[in-house]
């Protein structure tokens, strides 16, 4: 008897561990560089499907073939108890970047993760306004999972019985180097599905696989010239009269401005929405928008999407909406075409039609105790919890094809994004108010294709005001919302000069930043960009002297932390914010030469330096031979036909070629090819003298942009 009860538990142990087996997944080349892999039977609904982007294949093409960068036989799935296994190598050295936008760290190896959209709550946990499943190597590789579904994630956090690597085994007793983290050789994931896609993005280097990773989505987002000013946002009741002063008074102030937000009180009743105007603040909407407009202003209309009963739609919405409301309001199931059309009629006859530019889709990410919970249903059969993983990025792609629907492009802001998002005109912000953190999550957004604002709101002292607003005009919108206290720019009278200085040099820089923007559209390479995507700043760097101390290495010491508070701009220029109560900082340098923004002198190459930049400044540094074009401080970006001087900047000493780039600036053209790149180039001569040259290409009936191009040579004291 006790034979044959043995034998059946060994038959059954047998069976376990056979049931339990991973599979190695099978991949298809579905781009240069670019794998997928099909686990099980995938949900109707995912991430890049509900994005909607489509893959830029001859960009693609120029970044080349690419080899599988990871061991096949240890890329593992399997399908169990309805939920979806993953399993992923990792190497010892190797950094893990993405994974959402986070607000506290940017190196996420060792941490656990549930990808859950929310409103972000103070930690690092997963749950963010965009929590992409997608993660990016220091090693050159990329991993997405394409599922709308709570995923958790163990990125080299769990240890195996049977791992081929496993850790060293310490006695905590005797030895100093014991760890309540034991080294971990694999990322595992848990999607509680039956089924998903998974592709695998290959690079040279961590930016090509953002760039792979971004162009297989489409692209990045090219805004409209507008959308690159100056923005504000009004006090919630305002009146026309009210939005028309505050314009009135910026322009007194000599300050730029270029779109202005009407928060909810533009509507008749707002939480829930009806989205049709007051006609006690606003009159003659369509007049007030062509008015504005004609002042070189555009408007932006706040809205959640939680339709009020008050609504002329309410009825025909009720059997397209969910079983749950929001504020009393009705959730629409945008998985389904006639809930879009019902709402594509309203929002265009009310707002796109009579001119206005944008929109700010707030509350679409959290929290739980106000959005629909997990146990409603949606009309389409859509879960709850695939719903919220993906309304943000449904009220993104359809809002902007309304505005492509007209020919013209927009520029707004949202409160949750995902994976595949890149292309769509969106920048994410929210209700914390964390500096410090504000300039983390901007060096994250770059691993994972969204774009996100540090916005300004309020602040204690004037020193903190203006360190907010210097932060403010480096990033993808430069914004000020003074819906609840109706802040202005000016609020701090004893920085007002300082305050303004660094939002016309953002308008000076604008043609610099347009072609930055254009290589997030042409080339995949994320505007702004966290430190460990820049060429000559690697965690794998050693310098000559190999002890890795503060002392003798502290640039190889400083690389193993993260690096969360500086970031680069475009191709050339390094910023590194400062912070209320701060009289100097730490600056880490790529390798290379580097040089003040301001005076162009040296400052270093692979090291790091002290910046002490005073109040009036915000650190800013352009690599050797960086070419950084600029126009006068102007109150409007260029409108179409507008002509102005242009002055090119070089820094340093190394001869250089550059790209600026100029389209109209506000309809799709670009997308037909019909703009034009200045070809700039800086080289010495027999003489030892620089000759500076620039070449039109691709005008295709662009109107030229700028005029009286002159160059200055930003050269540090001694140089010729």
């Amino acid at each position: 008897m006790k034979t044959k009860l043995f034998f059946f538990l060994i038959c059954i142990f047998i069976g376990s561990v056979a049931q339990a087996q991973r599979v190695p997944l099978k991949w298809e080349q579905v781009a240069p560089g670019v794998w997928k892999a099909t686990v099980g039977q995938p949900d109707k609904v995912d991430l890049l499907g509900t994005a909607g982007g489509s893959p830029r294949k001859e960009a693609l093409q120029k970044l080349g073939e690419q080899p599988f960068p990871l061991s096949l036989p240890d890329c593992n799935a399997e399908v169990k108890e309805g939920k979806v296994y993953l399993r992923f190598p990792l190497q010892a050295e190797e950094q893990l970047f993405g994974l959402g936008l986070q607000f506290k760290t940017v190196n996420r190896r060792g941490q656990v993760l549930n990808l859950h959209m929310d409103h972000y709550g103070g930690s690092d946990n997963g749950r963010s306004h965009a929590p992409v499943p997608f993660y990016v190597s220091s090693k050159g590789y990329g991993v997405l999972v394409n599922s709308a579904r709570y995923i958790t994630v163990y990125a080299g956090s769990a240890v195996r019985v049977n791992s081929e690597h496993p850790p060293k085994v310490y006695d905590r007793n005797t030895e100093a180097d014991w760890s309540a983290q034991p080294y971990s050789d694999a990322v595992e994931m848990l999607v509680p599905t039956t089924g998903t896609e998974v592709y695998v993005f290959a690079g040279n280097t961590p930016m090509e696989v953002v760039q792979r990773y971004n162009l297989f989505n489409g692209g990045g987002v090219l805004p409209p010239k507008w959308g690159l000013g100056f923005t504000h946002r009004m006090p919630t009741l305002s009146t026309a009269d009210q939005v028309e002063a505050e314009a009135g008074a910026f322009k007194q102030h000599g300050f730029p401005l270029d779109f202005i937000g009407l928060e909810p009180g533009w509507q008749t009743k707002a939480y829930p929405c009806t989205f049709e105007w007051d006609k006690t603040r606003f009159p003659d909407p369509a007049g007030f928008v062509k008015d504005m407009k004609a002042k070189g202003i555009r408007l932006n209309l706040w809205l959640n999407p939680y339709l009020s009963p008050a609504s002329s739609l309410y009825e025909a919405a009720k059997p397209l909406s969910g079983s749950h409301t929001v504020w009393n309001g009705l959730v629409p199931d945008f998985t389904m075409q006639p809930a879009q059309e019902l709402y594509k009629q309203l929002f265009k006859k009310q707002h796109v039609d009579i001119g206005v530019s944008g929109y700010k889709i707030d509350e679409v990410d959290g929290y739980d105790n106000w959005l629909w919970p997990d146990v409603a249903t949606f009309p389409s059969g859509t879960s709850a919890e695939q719903m919220r993983q993906l309304f943000g990025v449904m009220m993104q792609r359809a809002t902007a094809e309304w505005f492509k629907e007209k020919g013209v492009r927009t520029y707004g802001l949202v409160r949750a994004s995902n994976a595949g998002a890149s292309s769509l005109p969106y920048v994410i912000y929210n209700d914390y108010y964390n500096h410090r953190d504000f300039i983390t999550a901007l060096c994250n957004s770059s691993f994972i294709g969204v774009l996100w604002t540090p916005e300004v709101r309020a602040s204690k002292t004037a020193e903190e005001w203006l360190r907010r607003m210097q932060s403010a005009c480096f990033s993808p919108m430069a914004m000020l919302n003074a819906w609840a206290d109706g802040t202005k720019p000016w609020s701090f009278p004893e920085v007002e000069k300082q305050v303004k200085d660094v939002a016309l040099l953002r308008m000076q820089l604008f043609p610099y930043l347009y072609t930055v923007f254009s290589q997030y559209y042409l080339e995949g390479k994320p505007p702004v960009r966290a430190m460990n995507l820049v060429e000559g700043f690697s965690f794998n760097h050693q310098s000559e002297k190999a002890a890795l101390d503060g002392t003798e290495n502290p640039y190889q010491v400083a690389l193993r932390e993260d690096v969360k508070d500086q970031f680069m701009l475009g191709d050339n220029l390094l910023v590194a914010p400062m912070f209320a109560g701060q009289a100097d900082r730490k600056v880490i340098l790529p390798q290379g030469k580097w040089y003040d923004f301001y005076t162009g002198e040296y400052v270093g190459n692979g090291s790091i330096i002290v910046a002490k930049p005073g109040l009036d400044k915000i650190p800013l540094y352009v690599k050797d031979g960086g070419i950084i074009p600029m126009i006068p401080p102007v109150l409007h970006t260029p409108a179409p036909g507008e002509q102005l001087p242009l002055e090119i900047r070089h820094y340093g000493e190394a001869e250089s070629t550059s790209v600026l780039y100029d389209d109209d600036g506000e309809s799709y053209d670009y997308q037909q090819g019909k703009y034009m790149q200045y070809q700039l180039s800086a080289r010495k001569n027999k003489q030892g003298k620089w000759q500076e040259k620039v070449v039109i290409e691709n005008k295709q009936g662009v109107k030229q942009a700028y005029k009286d191009i002159k160059w200055r040579f930003m050269l540090p004291a001694g140089s010729k």
